[in-house]
């Protein structure tokens, strides 16, 4: 009788440790970790706003998530004046020092205002900003006329007003939520500064604040009977013809003219898919396809020859359906990896599309 076999099982070898450091996936950030316990670990209100505001420049994303604990961990802190002075201090120099942080910064300046709660005789959190801001505009004209550094820097300032227009609210004693009309103001005599000292760069910083603020500025103007944009405008027009700017900038100068001449790119609602034209919709080509003639030269449906063009590319794509040059095969027959690809759509995608034309439609109709 043979003896029964034991089978022994294997011994599994693992290299796991309990004492390994914790994973975390690529793109995870453990910076709430470090504060999330309040500000023990920071041995200064200015190490932990600083390192807040470099967190939301490199990523900004977080803002949604991460500004409610910031601003109840200030209201722990900045209990004095002078800490609020400093918090503001702080913020204003990130918003017009890091490149593309004035809108970020914009929206944090404008939860803080509504969101600390310290309000001391020497103003509040907005009071204070707008204080701050009110420094840097007083020098404005020196500034447009200054070296480059100086320039470099009154333009990082102007375009953080701008983004302050904007998102900064103020609520009314009625609840209303307004714009600050002082900044409105603020805006119109920057503008005044950079155009009466026409170089290159105040005219480009001038092209982008009012592609960033020219529609609700006009807006704002015309609810009030004011034509301060018509100004600007007639200004902007002496500017390219008088002004020894360099022809680049006389060309976004003229862009810019024209962007405005089109309700700043806006089209108005009432208008219908089927009610658009080239004459009422700026952006009634912008979706259509880009083709090149035999020449190479670019055509687009605003061509007045586009639809005869057009035309003659399908006649011609119909006409040499599989075209053969020096015996390639271009429609890929005999190609072994082509031959793997399956020209058939998958249901599941055939599926999708079909339910996206008809949704698409169906809005069309509308």
């Amino acid at each position: 009788m043979a003896k029964p076999q034991v089978v022994v099982a294997p011994v599994l070898m693992s290299k796991l440790s309990a004492n390994a450091p914790e994973f975390y996936p690529s793109g995870y950030s453990a910076y709430t970790e470090s504060y999330e316990d309040g500000c023990e670990d920071y041995p200064t209100l200015s190490d932990y706003v600083q390192e807040f505001l470099n967190h939301l420049t490199e990523q900004p994303g977080s803002f949604e998530t991460e500004i409610e604990h910031f601003a109840e961990t200030l209201n722990g802190w900045v209990t004095t004046d002078d800490a609020l002075q400093e918090l503001v201090e702080l913020i204003y120099q990130q918003a017009t020092s890091i490149p593309n942080f004035s809108y970020m910064g914009a929206r944090l300046c404008n939860y803080l205002s509504h969101h600390l709660t310290i309000s001391p005789q020497s103003g509040n959190f907005r009071q204070l900003l707008l204080q701050r801001c009110r420094t840097e505009y007083e020098v404005k004209d020196q500034a447009a006329k200054g070296d480059e550094v100086t320039r470099k820097r009154f333009h990082a300032f102007v375009l953080f007003l701008g983004e302050l227009y904007l998102n900064l609210e103020i609520k009314g004693s009625n609840g209303q939520v307004t714009r600050a009309d002082i900044l409105q103001v603020g805006l119109r005599e920057l503008l005044n500064a950079l155009f009466s000292n026409p170089m290159d760069d105040n005219l480009i910083c001038a092209v982008k604040l009012l592609k960033l603020t020219g529609s609700v500025l006009e807006d704002a103007w015309k609810e009030k009977l004011k034509t301060d944009m018509e100004e600007i405008i007639q200004r902007i027009e002496n500017v390219v013809l008088d002004a020894n700017c360099s022809r680049d900038v006389k060309q976004m100068l003229l862009k810019l003219v024209e962007l405005r001449s089109s309700n700043w790119g806006r089209v108005h609602a009432t208008s219908t898919y089927r009610e658009a034209t080239p004459e009422n919709d700026p952006n009634y080509f912008m979706n259509e396809p880009t083709f090149y003639t035999s020449d190479g030269v670019p055509f687009t449906a605003a061509d007045p020859d586009y639809q005869e063009k057009y035309q003659e590319l399908l006649e011609r794509e119909e006409f040499f359906p599989d075209y053969e040059e020096n015996g390639t095969d271009l429609s890929g027959a005999g190609d072994p990896y082509l031959d793997d690809i399956d020209d058939e759509m998958d249901p599941e995608i055939e599926e999708a599309y079909e339910k996206f034309c008809l949704e698409s439609e169906h809005k069309r109709k509308q």
